[in-house]
């Protein structure tokens, strides 16, 4: 057997798409068959697997399918059309609004999010409809009648900060598959009445694997790679 194949996990800096961080390793290690397990937008920092090997690129589907934990920040009273930070800004809060939102507020808030919940897609995103991905269709500027709806889970979500002065908070939440931490942070605004954005995404686990146990993609040399495979 190769002695690179397998799973790595690899901590996504900002900047890149996943795919990108799959041709990195493709080129660092030589192995065609290289891909990951879910993508991370290129805002969002943090775990990666990456699959590889023939043998290991079978079982994309099992880590598709896994629980995510996260923690974001999210900017009270500004919205974007991406719901996040790399977006165009399409509606701002007076501040008087803003202003008039306190911790207890969140906390109330994210309640309401807590456990299954139906949440709609958002526009900036790969999902299909009608044979198109969504994304490309919103930077068309089409008009999209009605996005798609899907049942997640909010397992756990809790406030680990707020600052009062600039209005960004910072969340932990753990979530089922599939979950749209930008359409989360979007809704808690919605909710809050003065809307909001991503400014901040780090994934921190997929299932029982954590970031802890990942190497940075700067630090990546052949040797390196081999040596934190994860033979599973």
């Amino acid at each position: 057997m190769n002695s690179c194949e397998g799973i790595l996990l690899i901590d996504k800096p900002t900047g890149l798409t996943s795919h990108d961080v799959v041709n990195v390793v493709r080129k660092k290690i030589g192995v065609k068959k290289v891909g990951h397990t879910g993508t991370l937008d290129p805002l969002a920092t943090g775990l990666l697997i990456i699959l590889v090997g023939r043998r290991y690129t079978k079982k994309q589907s099992k880590f598709l399918k896994q629980n995510k934990q996260y923690q974001v920040t999210i900017k009270l009273g500004v919205e974007t059309d991406t719901y996040d930070s790399d977006g165009e800004i399409v509606g701002k809060s007076p501040p008087a609004s803003v202003n008039k939102i306190t911790k207890q507020d969140i906390v109330t808030t994210l309640k309401k999010f807590q456990g299954e919940i139906n949440q709609t897609v958002p526009p900036f995103s790969a999902v299909k409809v009608d044979g198109k991905k969504l994304y490309q269709l919103a930077r068309q500027k089409k008009e999209i009648k009605k996005l798609p709806v899907k049942k997640i889970i909010i397992k756990k979500i809790k406030l680990i900060s707020f600052n009062n002065k600039t209005f960004e908070t910072e969340l932990l939440v753990d979530c089922s598959s599939g979950t749209y931490i930008r359409s989360l942070a979007h809704d808690i605004g919605e909710s809050l009445g003065v809307g909001a954005h991503v400014t901040k995404l780090r994934r921190t686990k997929i299932g029982s694997l954590s970031v802890k146990k990942a190497i940075f993609l700067q630090n990546l040399q052949k040797l390196a790679i081999c040596s934190r495979i994860l033979l599973a």
